[in-house]
């Protein structure tokens, strides 16, 4: 048994008190065991919020997000995955109830673990309740104080006495985000009902889908960190062949739209319809993030949103004519890794599992080990005196699968500050600058390499200098909206000819450009129209 709270409006005039009904199961009873754990080892309330994964949604927010739904219902029924105090479904009973074409009806159906957001729910569905009284419109609403995802995947799956799954035309959510572990009971019970998904946030968003019926609306905020990258591939060819999206919204600060929270990747709210239809084009727009911030946008053809020939289904967020360029430029490049014989790999060295073959610095018996902190000015500065990291790795038959032979590679850090201007850094390791005949790179960089071996001197700089130009970097953070630059990202990437490539070697010369006439040669080489 679960707790539940009832609010029901039975005609347009009698309005009845809030009923209660209380299981007598405590909190830990129905969530998973892990995040039970978790939660009875918090000291705080911000501790407890990050365990849920819990970043309310400001009520600003919560208004522009209603303001995107747009069906006519003669009857809405609203899922609210993770309604925290209510504020999303609150906003969108306050859209309709002011709107010129009005439901006769709305169903609320919400969802909340935490039951200290439990009262204020229930005092904002009594004033939703009010809102659609005046309005001429039977409301209800059910809360569930039980885990959505707990709750759902029977039904989803079809268990035999699991109840039947609930039809919504309509969700409006801000899911928790928080990632699933691998061998989490999370991730298998997931995967039970067709779900491969690495967060908490793509989870409900996955159940949520098949919770919707033939063009329901979903509106969402969550991370970026969906559109790109091999660890949410299965959930975006999940989305994408299910659902149609319609528009996407994204902000120019990382931390304005939840400026009380430690939010460290890039959210975007997003309307998506659930049909296979396309539309012809999508808006994307975009704002600061604060209150009452300008919104500015543009209609962008569906395929540059989300391209038919891309295996990986990166989404893209093409927000303004500068990008458009960007983009634009970035498709006329025809060249592939394979088609210039080179591919790009994540370092083998994963520092903690060969803690006991690092050493401080180098001694006999040691090679190079590099890491991000090694970058200077363009090329690898080998070793780092006085540094946190250590230099070298014992070169023997334990580590020789963890090391690359001697040559000249390209690196690029799969993690940046979010105080560097650039999101892709790269840099060159060049074997006749550090004198050894093996070297390790970090699991913090990714290296390209020629079928693993190094690269000739002029395209190893030529490749360096395209991938440090602002062109890639505007292009790169179209789909990516967090801090880390994955190796399938950049196998993603479209690449100069190999004559181009060497033409950029040669005249960027042994010691680099600044950023600006780094980016004029490229675009001079690449010819770029202005």
């Amino acid at each position: 048994m679960v707790t539940r709270t009832v609010i029901a409006i039975p005609s347009k005039t009698v309005c009845h008190p809030v009923e209660t009904r209380t299981g007598k199961h405590a909190l830990g009873r129905h969530m998973r065991p892990s995040v039970a754990q978790d939660l009875a080892e918090c000291d705080d309330e911000l501790e407890k919020r990050h365990v849920l994964g819990q970043f309310l949604t400001p009520d600003p927010m919560a208004d522009f997000m209603a303001s995107l739904f747009k069906a006519h219902l003669h009857s809405i029924k609203l899922l609210d995955a993770g309604a925290g105090a209510g504020a999303l479904s609150a906003a969108l009973v306050r859209k309709i109830c002011s709107a010129q074409h009005q439901p006769k009806e709305i169903s609320v159906t919400a969802y909340e673990l935490d039951p200290s957001l439990l009262s204020v729910l229930r005092e904002n569905y009594a004033r939703c309740q009010a809102l659609c009284e005046q309005a001429g419109i039977r409301f209800s609403a059910t809360v569930h104080n039980t885990d959505f995802i707990e709750a759902v995947t029977p039904m989803v799956r079809g268990e035999l006495f699991a109840p039947q799954a609930p039809k919504f035309n309509l969700s409006i959510v801000n899911p928790p985000y928080r990632k699933i572990r691998s061998d989490s009971a999370t991730r298998l019970f997931l995967r039970s009902a067709g779900i491969e998904t690495s967060n908490l946030y793509t989870a409900f968003l996955s159940l949520i889908i098949r919770l919707l019926s033939d063009d329901g609306e979903l509106i969402a905020i969550t991370p970026r960190s969906f559109c790109n990258g091999p660890y949410f591939k299965p959930f975006r060819e999940d989305f994408l062949a299910q659902m149609s999206l319609r528009r996407l919204h994204e902000f120019e600060s990382r931390s304005a739209a939840f400026s009380g929270d430690d939010v460290l990747q890039e959210n975007i709210i997003f309307h998506a319809v659930k049909s296979r239809q396309r539309p012809s084009q999508v808006i994307i727009s975009s704002s600061s993030g604060e209150a009452n911030a300008k919104v500015s946008q543009r209609q962008v053809e569906y395929h540059d949103v989300v391209s038919p020939s891309d295996p990986d289904q990166f989404i893209h967020l093409v927000a303004d004519d500068a990008q458009a360029k960007v983009r634009h430029t970035m498709q006329q490049l025809g060249t592939s890794l394979p088609d210039l014989g080179l591919t790009v790999s994540t370092g083998r060295v994963v520092d903690f599992r060969a803690r006991d073959f690092l050493r401080q610095q180098p001694e006999r018996g040691t090679v190079p080990l590099i890491y991000p902190c090694h970058f200077n000015g363009g090329f690898v500065n080998w070793p780092k005196p006085n540094g946190r990291k250590p230099n070298a790795i014992v070169d023997d038959e334990q580590t020789r699968d963890l090391l690359v032979p001697a040559g000249i590679y390209v690196l690029v850090k799969r993690f940046s500050s979010k105080e560097e201007r650039r999101r892709v850094v790269a840099c060159i390791y060049d074997s006749s600058r550090i004198q050894a005949p093996w070297v390790g790179f970090e699991n913090h960089l990714n290296y390209f390499h020629a079928n693993g071996a190094g690269l000739p001197d002029v395209l190893a700089k030529g490749l360096a200098a395209f991938l440090n130009s602002t062109l890639v970097d505007a292009f790169f953070r179209q789909f990516n909206g967090h801090t880390q630059v994955n190796a399938t990202d950049l196998r993603s990437l479209h690449y100069p000819t190999k004559k181009q490539l060497l033409q950029l070697g040669r005249e960027v010369g042994a010691h680099g450009l600044e950023q600006a006439q780094l980016d004029l040669l490229v675009e001079r080489v690449l010819d770029v129209a202005s």
